[in-house]
């Protein structure tokens, strides 16, 4: 191992390089050091260019920072990720067709890390068939200049899967807390272990070089080797960024990195919106004991309304980044935990949800057909990608997707436990059929699965015929606020009941009692 600047580690990448970057979300573990020099010496120097730029999860704050700062053209020819919605920069130039660009499954991406490491031609699972990523459908290709192969279908033991290739990483840039004059690696004031120890071996292991970002060096043997995540002897080159935050947001919480547990008291309720009153009728489809995701969006609303209501500590929830238990954080620091059982390696978190261990999610939803297909991830021509979102509904025992009815300028009223529709979307979301498929309800349906369609005014369930209204809200007309407002005409259930008019009060429920 050797000791470095943030330049020498730019300097290590070769023009053409496929380049791993760790980390997630909003600043979870993400190198940023080494993204704003990459971006600052292509500026100067025009190189490195033509870079395969891979990261399991989207990185970026939805603006500016992040892969963002990368969108410059002839800097990368190709792009890998999971989600490219939080890096709309780069989103764009993907739009335009300046470069090449794959959207895969966060979980098939964390998992081909291990599969790479272990010099496997690449990751058999069923996660994908049947979406957007089968390549009888799109292929994970994000644009028409995107024209190689990296799925494939296969048949082993009488069955279909999916076969995604493994591919070349010749530069791993991970981030970490300390490290020692040996390289050792450990993690004590990072919110997330995301797939640093995955990567550094994959790129290890093919020839590669492993760069690691850390807050403060340590002498040799200082470190308790319980504590180390990572060993020196995978480790190339270490540089310092003293000033590294544990999120974009966030610049330490002892809560995150576990050194702590956060008090119990002070948690203020939210205040009712439609929003709200979505996640609370999710909600009301947990059981205690459930271990749960919760997705993005409204669904992180979720964990709130459980402290709001006490209850807690009757369900399990869990977060893809590797945070068992506890409370997951909401908005841009989505992605950690506080108050947590375990912080898992992402890659183990997904060998769970894709073999079933969740009792139930609730997921967000862009649009919806009459088969109860889904789409998160292909709406308003913008390039984005589904995260965990397939993984995660897999093999789910029981489904919720979320979201509002319509979109664009939707603003509804309560008025003693009942909506009102003040003025309606400009958008239905309920359509023929979806732009793309990410979750595929005729094979949730062979499956077993239960699934459920939460918004403010209407509930659907996925029934033998498709698409099944069973719940409307009290004060909302079936024909003039449900069914006029959706391109497809649902099953109305005969046991057609009202929502729980608790959800349109302020106060707490009083579930699970």
């Amino acid at each position: 191992m050797s000791l470095g600047t943030v330049h020498d580690a730019v300097n290590l990448i070769d023009d053409g390089a496929a380049v791993w970057v760790g980390g997630s979300g909003a600043g979870h573990g993400v190198p940023q050091a080494f993204i704003d020099e990459l971006a600052a010496q292509f500026g100067r120097a025009g190189r490195p260019r033509d870079l395969t730029t891979v990261r399991v999860v989207g990185i970026g704050d939805f603006a500016d920072v992040g892969f963002s700062q990368l969108a410059l053209p002839g800097l990368a020819r190709r792009t890998i990720g999971s989600n490219i919605g939080n890096e709309p920069r780069l989103g764009a130039l993907v739009k335009e067709g300046a470069l090449e660009a794959y959207s895969l499954p966060q979980g098939v991406l964390s998992a081909l890390c291990r599969d790479i490491a272990a010099g496997r031609p690449g990751h058999v699972t069923h996660v994908g068939l049947g979406t957007y990523v089968d390549p009888r459908q799109t292929g994970s290709r994000q644009n028409a200049r995107t024209t190689e192969d990296i799925v494939e279908v296969v048949e082993l033991a009488g069955r279909e899967w999916l076969f995604y290739r493994a591919l070349p990483i010749d530069v791993a840039v991970i981030r970490a807390t300390t490290a020692d004059e040996d390289g050792n690696l450990t993690f004590e004031h990072e919110p997330i272990l995301g797939d640093s120890l995955a990567l550094a071996m994959a790129a290890h292991n093919n020839g590669g070089r492993v760069i690691a970002q850390v807050e403060r060096l340590a002498g040799r043997g200082s470190l308790r080797p319980a504590d180390v995540r990572i060993p020196g002897a995978l480790v190339d080159l270490v540089y310092v960024d003293a000033a590294q935050r544990q999120t974009y947001r966030t610049p330490y919480s002892p809560y995150y990195s576990g050194e702590l547990r956060a008090p119990a008291s002070g948690q203020g309720h939210t205040p009712l919106d439609v929003r709200k009153v979505i996640a609370r009728r999710s909600f009301l489809e947990f059981r205690p004991g459930d271990i749960c995701n919760l997705g993005f969006g409204i669904s992180q609303q979720i964990g709130s309304i459980a402290a709001e209501e006490g209850v807690s500590d009757a369900l399990t929830l869990t977060v893809e980044q590797g945070i068992f238990g506890g409370v997951p954080a909401f908005g841009g620091d989505g992605g950690a935990g506080h108050n947590y059982q375990a912080r898992l390696e992402q890659p183990s978190m997904f060998d769970f949800y894709d073999g079933g261990g969740l009792d139930i999610a609730s997921l967000s939803f862009a649009q919806v057909d009459a088969a109860g297909n889904v789409n998160v991830h292909a709406f308003d021509d913008t390039a984005r990608g589904p995260g965990g979102f397939i993984n995660i509904s897999t093999r789910t025992r029981r489904l919720c997707f979320v979201g509002t009815f319509t979109a664009g300028g939707l603003r509804v009223s309560f008025d003693g436990g009942e909506l009102r529709i003040v003025q309606e979307g400009r958008h239905r979301k309920f359509v023929d059929a979806v732009t793309e498929i990410s979750f595929n309800g005729e094979l949730a349906a062979g499956k077993g699965q239960s699934v459920r369609y939460v918004t403010e005014r209407a509930v659907f369930e996925l029934g033998a015929d498709g698409l099944e209204l069973v719940e409307v809200a009290p004060g909302i007309d079936v024909e003039r606020d449900v069914l006029a407002h959706m391109d497809i005409k649902p099953v109305v259930g005969a046991s057609l009941t009202t929502m729980d008019p608790r959800l349109f009060r302020p106060e707490p429920m009083g579930v699970f009692r």
